[in-house]
């Protein structure tokens, strides 16, 4: 009970200096909503990406065969190249004059035998003619045909054994092609329509794919993190040696005036920091539900918590104002920095992502992001909880530490 009054009585007194300092206050919540607006404009104005024709690819069959026509019918109505490739099948008359126009980037020719030696086990090759305009485009197409290659070699390995097996059959020459072709036509469609032509997992990402609604959450985020390290220092009091000794003779804790800090920083920024979001919410029209609102308030909590917490075990182990004040901003750099709020996480570098999960404002940003822009009905609060409680570990560990020492 005595811990407890007295938590209460720093509560109080961290609740009067405030309102003691209510004409600064609207100063100091501001400054980072000017600061991070303007940083927002200029990043929006540089990220969001301009439209981009697609490629354009010729395809033309010299063959003529049934199996080409299979293959180039199913190659200029693949789905997987999306917007991003466009194959039509045309004459090398008039691919070559669409290269000469710049109408095409490259075009692509089934040479003749093309089936012949398919069947005969002899390798297949698709070559390319492309635009010396366009290189990059051009090899774009020469990568995406390697891969069409492979899969037709595949293909033919099969091919050639089921033509092996099937000639030891009493079949006529019509019904064995009939079969073999058959059987090449399952495999192509179970290679070329499993959507790996160009990718086997879609990463979205959201910084080009919805700009304006990423960055005005990662602004929101921002600017509530830069909120929770003012207020909390806004709330600082010097306390000199002789007072902690004081202190302690009426069995005050360290602890005691964090704790204190703590919960008057979570609460006040927590309730500005939604109303912010929500008007955020209202002005862009995100559809949220009333259970998002509940998971938006825990994420924001259990973030905050875990923020606060690391910013006083900064506080109990270091005694300098200044040298404390500056770790702590790079500290705040740092976690906004591995956040993906200032640079979205897919840029890092592999080394850095493969510690994210490991950061409490990279859990926090994605399940927000998840739940706003991508209708999440799910959040896993473990790691943050894991985070919170470790962090609550450490700081009374280190309290209680320096206490004794001091004695």
């Amino acid at each position: 009970m005595h811990f407890i009054r007295t938590t209460f009585l720093f509560l109080k007194y961290d609740l009067l200096q405030l309102k003691r300092k209510w004409l600064t206050l609207p100063l100091v919540l501001l400054f980072p909503v000017i600061m991070v607006g303007l940083l927002a404009v200029m990043i929006i104005t540089f990220v969001i990406p301009e439209d981009q024709s697609p490629i354009q690819v010729g395809l033309v069959d010299l063959d003529e065969s049934k199996e080409t026509k299979l293959l180039v019918d199913m190659l200029d109505e693949a789905s997987q190249l999306g917007s991003y490739i466009h194959i039509h099948n045309m004459k090398e008359t008039a691919a070559k004059q669409k290269i000469s126009s710049n109408e095409l980037s490259s075009y692509i020719v089934f040479p003749e035998n093309f089936t012949a030696n398919l069947y005969q086990g002899i390798p297949v090759t698709l070559p390319i003619i492309g635009n010396p305009n366009q290189p990059i485009q051009s090899q774009m197409v020469k990568t995406l045909i390697e891969s069409v290659t492979r899969h037709i070699r595949a293909s033919q390995a099969n091919v050639l054994t089921i033509n092996q097996y099937a000639k030891q059959l009493p079949l006529d020459n019509e019904t064995r092609n009939d079969l073999v072709f058959e059987q090449f036509k399952e495999f192509v469609f179970y290679t070329l329509g499993r959507k790996q032509l160009m990718q086997e997992e879609q990463i979205v990402n959201q910084a080009t794919a919805n700009p304006i609604t990423y960055h005005s959450l990662a602004g929101w985020f921002i600017i509530f993190t830069i909120w929770l390290l003012l207020i909390y220092n806004f709330l600082y009091q010097d306390v000199s040696r002789r007072m902690h000794q004081r202190m302690a003779l009426y069995e005050v804790k360290v602890i005691q005036l964090i704790l204190a800090k703590l919960i008057v920083t979570l609460s006040l920024v927590t309730i500005i920091g939604l109303g912010l979001l929500f008007a955020l919410i209202q002005l862009l029209q995100w559809d949220v539900q009333l259970i998002d609102t509940l998971r938006i308030l825990i994420v924001t909590v259990l973030y905050s918590t875990c923020f606060l917490l690391s910013v006083s075990i900064v506080e109990a182990i270091i005694a300098s104002h200044r040298l404390r004040l500056i770790i702590q901003i790079g500290f705040t750099l740092l976690i906004l920095l591995l956040s993906g709020a200032i640079i979205p996480t897919i840029y890092l570098p592999l080394s850095l992502q493969q510690i994210l999960p490991f950061a409490f404002s990279s859990e926090a940003l994605y399940w927000l992001q998840e739940v706003l822009l991508n209708e999440r009905l799910y959040v896993d609060y473990l790691p943050l909880l894991l985070m919170t409680g470790s962090g609550s570990f450490i700081l009374l560990g280190i309290t209680i530490g320096k206490e004794r020492i001091h004695r």
